[in-house]
């Protein structure tokens, strides 16, 4: 029982904790102009506009209506309990993988608890709520704060990690992402062009790579992934 995990998350994961999925049926982009509140432009443009929206979510994650479900304590385990490396890349922008327990996790779209200096790249850890008047005090610039996000137009953090998990990992497993955003969604491609690997998807519904995973099991999050997780512990 070793070898190496990767795993990768999207908004289904968190779909119980509380947390609305961005696409998809209900999702926040069906209610929200995606231009005007979580792109690089808006945020030029309209600073105030774009960190209220994120202060909102952000307020929603540390709120008492927002937890950890089982599928993320189930990753917890199998982080403690695998014998090799299991490393979490994930799409979202919350931290309930890290109050689950895991402590390998990869934010690829940024986190919501942190804040970056527009001017040096400082990142400082964030709780509340950011003003246009907070200001860096560590580069010597005065410059404002931004949410730590990946906004429309911007391009994934960590991809040197991330290129180095999917390039030594022996089973990919992807869970509640729809994969029709890149890089994520070739993430299974890199692995599969590998010989001796496993690919896994988990998720509510196919997703729009499905045929090309090994095998796939379909369900909500909370469900499937803690049986999956104690197969493999199990041997399976």
């Amino acid at each position: 029982m070793s070898g190496s995990i990767v795993i990768l998350t999207g908004a289904g994961i968190s779909k119980a904790s509380g947390l609305e999925t961005f696409s998809g049926d209900g999702g926040i982009w069906n209610t929200h102009e995606v231009d005007k509140i979580a792109s690089a432009e808006a945020l030029a443009k309209n600073p105030t506009q774009v960190l209220s929206f994120y202060d909102d979510m952000r307020r929603k994650l540390l709120s008492d209506e927002v937890s950890p479900n089982a599928a993320h304590y189930a990753l917890a385990r199998l982080e403690a309990e695998w014998a090799g490396q299991v490393i979490i890349i994930t799409q979202n922008i919350d931290n309930l993988h890290e109050r689950a327990g895991n402590t390998h996790v990869i934010h690829s779209h940024g986190e919501l608890t942190k804040a970056r200096c527009t001017s040096c790249g400082h990142v400082f850890s964030w709780w509340r709520d950011i003003d246009t008047n907070d200001l860096c005090g560590v580069c010597g610039e005065d410059a404002p704060l931004r949410p730590h996000i990946v906004l429309f137009g911007e391009s994934p953090l960590e991809l040197g990690k991330t290129e180095d998990a999917l390039g030594h990992c022996d089973l990919f497993v992807s869970i509640g992402s729809s994969l029709t955003v890149h890089p994520a969604a070739g993430f299974v491609d890199a692995v599969n062009s590998r010989d001796n690997t496993r690919t896994v998807e988990l998720n509510q519904e196919p997703s729009a790579r499905s045929e090309v995973f090994d095998e796939g099991y379909f369900g909500a999050a909370e469900e499937i992934v803690p049986i999956f997780v104690s197969g493999l512990l199990a041997g399976a």
